[in-house]
């Protein structure tokens, strides 16, 4: 019982990986701990422990691991996790699988269901804390434990097992195994024996829920923009495909338009399939190349090159994790007059002199979201106007995880990277920002109706006071 037979759902060999040595053995359950892909459909970890199941003809059980704290992370983050488990555990149910959500560390979570269970089954993690979490259970764990990648298309090992640095490196890496990647195992879980009764916290009370979670409460839930869950996410992938696919190469990068497909958060939370996303979109008859392959390069090498950078290098969530040239060139220029500075209560406030860069910021205090044409101008902004680069880096990081719905993710950290020289090259010297890449406002004017985007804002802020539309609070 060492080595588990081919589950019935195919998976890539490259997605499944031991993480200690010891046997399947008699249990009551495969247990299959769910944290990253927090989704039933297109989930290569659940298809793999019903494999398991199967195999063993044991029941497979879920756990989920509520924290009651996690870093950074706020109420509007838990709300919308919370909304999207609300339907995995509806759509389990529906398989005769059991999800129990308890609360706790997941490392004795896990353990606690582990003395019951033939095995483990895990989703794959790319931030260092949540891996640490994985390698603690896989050692103490006294049964089998595997891991299966989820949430990226081509698996992180398979692409690269070395920091890249840039998407010029990583994009042959992917490319090389892209098409093997791209099938979608579409197969629903299947449960094999009647599961045991095991106690987990309700989901049917979600305002009495997140009353238990130690999380600010002032960034709220953005439920009016931002719904969680499968069935949204999948909305979004449709409401993408019919009305912004085409076309897309160029107008991503006008935020006026809103002709992105707004599927990051719920990529953060697992609530959808990256390969899902990317077949779908390959598939789609009639769809310009320089569309198609613009989107899929986002969606595969740029979100991947993130992956990478925050799994291989070991100061991915620090100032020191920017390429050695940003940083000397920046620190060179330390001493620039700056025209503007701000403190980080000015900035949090949108009340800097540049409308632009407060519109943008009122967006992400609203919705949780801001188009990544206006992060990049954001972020530069926060550089220039900041005391220093280190302070500006600290300030980024702080309203990107604790505003952004995809904050506290690969993505958030290597952007916020990116914004002082991460993962791009030196470009022509200026004040301040040194060798680092500059935005600026005329930028924005000459490439998209910034005014546009602007008076959209305002009327949301206008909008957003009434309290007839006032999102639900905890």
């Amino acid at each position: 019982m060492n080595s588990p037979a081919e589950p019935a759902t195919f998976i890539h060999p490259d997605r499944v990986r031991r993480l200690n040595d010891r046997p399947w053995r008699p249990g009551r359950f495969v247990l299959y701990w769910m944290q990253q892909a927090q989704r039933a459909q297109d989930n290569p970890a659940l298809q793999f422990a019903c494999g398991q199941g199967q195999r063993l003809g044991l029941p497979v059980v879920v756990v989920f691991a509520l924290l009651r704290r996690y870093p950074e992370a706020t109420l509007r983050h838990f709300r919308f996790m919370l909304e999207g488990l609300v339907e995995t555990e509806q759509a389990l149910a529906a398989a005769g699988i059991p999800l129990l959500v308890r609360r706790g560390e997941p490392v004795p979570v896990v353990l606690d269901l582990a003395q019951q269970a033939a095995g483990i089954v895990c989703d794959r993690a790319y931030l260092p804390p949540l891996v640490a979490w994985r390698t603690t259970v896989a050692a103490s764990a006294s049964c089998a434990v595997w891991q299966v990648e989820t949430e990226l298309v081509v698996p992180a090992d398979t692409a690269s097992e070395r920091v890249e640095v840039a998407a010029r490196t990583l994009r042959p890496r992917i490319m090389r195994h892209l098409t093997e990647h791209l099938e979608v195992a579409t197969e629903a879980p299947v449960q094999s024996a009647d599961p045991p009764s095991l106690a987990g916290e309700s989901l049917h009370d979600l305002d009495g829920l997140c009353q238990g979670i130690d999380a600010d409460r002032t960034p709220g839930p953005v439920t009016r923009f931002f719904a969680g869950g499968h069935t949204n996410a999948e909305r979004a992938l449709d409401r993408f495909m019919r009305t912004a696919l085409d076309g897309y190469a160029v107008r991503r990068r006008h935020p006026e338009a809103a002709a992105v497909s707004h599927l990051s958060p719920y990529l953060q939370y697992g609530q959808i399939s990256a390969q899902r996303i990317a077949a779908t979109v390959a598939a789609r008859p009639g769809t310009a190349s320089a569309d198609r392959d613009a989107f899929l390069d986002e969606l595969i090498v740029r979100r991947e090159l993130a992956h990478n950078f925050t799994l291989r290098h070991p100061a991915w969530d620090r100032y020191e994790g920017i390429p050695a040239w940003a940083r000397e060139s920046l620190a060179r220029h330390a001493g620039d007059p700056r025209p503007h500075v701000y403190d980080l209560t000015q900035l949090e406030a949108a009340t800097t002199h540049d409308p632009y860069w407060n519109a943008a910021m009122t967006e992400a205090r609203l919705t949780g979201y801001m188009h990544n044409h206006l992060r990049m101008y954001w972020g530069k902004k926060i550089l220039e106007w900041s005391p220093d680069a280190q302070t500006a880096h600290a300030r980024c990081l702080y309203l990107n995880n604790r505003y952004f719905l995809d904050g506290l993710s690969p993505n958030g950290y290597a952007n916020v990277g990116w914004l002082f020289g991460l993962h791009d090259r030196p470009w022509p010297e200026r004040p301040i920002f040194g060798t680092v890449r500059y935005m600026n406002a005329a930028g924005l004017e000459r490439k998209c109706d910034i005014a546009a985007y602007v008076a959209g804002i305002r009327r949301l802020a206008v909008d957003d006071i009434k309290p007839s539309r006032n999102c639900h609070k905890v």
